[in-house]
């Protein structure tokens, strides 16, 4: 599995910086200096090599050893980056978004819908539900979703009674 990681939005200033828009709650574990990244760009494959840093409105401001100038980071605009998702910790209780996404969601015993995608919110991620047919929020805690199992590919809800009434 190949997991998105940012998109060259545009070139920034003149020295072959990019502002580069962030896919995955992990994302900036990927992009630090030193790290060689995957860039795909209209069928072609590119390998790029991280020299600086530093966050921008949101975004990340990323310079290549390889791109030496404006010119050279235009000619980057709308590349994606590319990685294998990093290995969650086994002992850990905590999920990146990416694994969350497409399990499918039993309730009452049954299975009613899935994970379609996962909102990050102050101090908890909010899981969206195809339930039914219709999509539904639910906190990502533990109160809400005391079962997950990833290897198996569900989680199982117990949310308060009118949650899922949309």
């Amino acid at each position: 599995m190949e997991l998105n990681i940012g998109r060259v939005v545009k070139s920034h200033g003149v020295k072959g910086e990019v502002a580069v828009e962030l896919l995955a709650d992990e994302s900036e574990e990927h992009i630090v200096v030193g790290a060689v990244l995957t860039g795909r760009q209209a069928g072609k494959e590119q390998h790029l090599t991280v020299k600086t840093v530093r966050p921008h409105q949101k975004r990340l401001l990323v310079s290549f050893e390889e791109i030496p100038d404006r010119t050279a980071a235009d000619s980057l605009r709308g590349m994606k980056f590319v990685t294998a998702p990093l290995e969650r910790d086994e002992d850990s209780d905590e999920y990146y978004n990416h694994e969350l996404i497409g399990l499918l969601v039993r309730h009452d015993g049954a299975e009613v819908g899935k994970v379609t995608g996962v909102m990050d919110a102050p101090n908890r991620k909010i899981l969206e539900i195809d339930y039914r047919g219709k999509e539904v929020l639910v906190p990502f805690v533990m109160d809400f979703v005391p079962d997950l199992d990833l290897d198996e590919g569900y989680l199982t809800i117990t949310p308060p009674e009118g949650l899922l009434d949309v």
